[in-house]
């Protein structure tokens, strides 16, 4: 071998070997999409757990719609047999606070969701029909009974501290301003009532 080719050896061996190419999985565009990627998946993910807890308004609104209803149905029907003249005008308050809230509330459901109640949620309409069916038992048997003021001012004060509870769950749902404000001040008035109830006393 002589000089020249013993030079060209050495110089031959001591080049660097191109680098590997990467492939497509094992590059940085492939790293910077998949990272976006997951973390779409992560934000889709808790944005269907945080609206899935949040509750649905439209059945909110008509539930305790249908609360309302039943509730002053029932104070239509028994308010005329309690003897009590201070239960009684307990019971008009209560009704009329009732009403307004009614009121504002249906023409919110109707305006947003062309309310029926015929297209209300089968499982709201039959609670509801049932709460209402138990309470009309109650107080029906109340009356035969002879005591139907003591019971009616319990189950009064029952009802208030329930409709309360589901108008603080429409108030906090809700972003209709002018639905908001009309429970707020049925909220205020039901609280203010409650006690006329709860506290009721045939002996006073």
């Amino acid at each position: 071998m002589d000089k020249q080719d013993y030079l060209d050896k050495i110089s031959a061996s001591s080049k660097p070997r191109a680098a590997a190419k990467k492939g497509f999985w094992h590059s940085t565009l492939f790293k910077v999409v998949a990272g976006a990627v997951a973390a779409l998946m992560v934000i889709v993910i808790i944005g269907s757990i945080i609206s899935g807890s949040r509750p649905n308004i439209r059945n909110q609104a008509s539930a305790l719609k249908l609360h309302l209803d039943g509730t002053m149905e029932m104070i239509s029907t028994y308010q005329p047999d309690v003897k009590s003249s201070r239960l009684r005008s307990s019971s008009a308050s209560l009704y009329s606070v009732l009403s307004n809230a009614n009121n504002d509330l249906t023409n919110f459901l109707v305006e947003k969701y062309r309310f029926k109640e015929k297209d209300v949620d089968k499982k709201i309409l039959s609670d509801t029909a049932a709460k209402k069916e138990e309470l009309n038992t109650e107080l029906f048997s109340a009356k035969i009974n002879g005591i139907l003021d003591r019971i009616y001012a319990h189950k009064m004060a029952y009802e208030i501290s329930i409709i309360a509870a589901e108008e603080a769950t429409v108030i906090r749902v809700t972003n209709d301003e002018a639905l908001k404000n009309s429970l707020t001040t049925s909220y205020d008035s039901l609280n203010n009532l409650y006690s006329q109830f709860n506290d009721f006393s045939e002996t006073k």
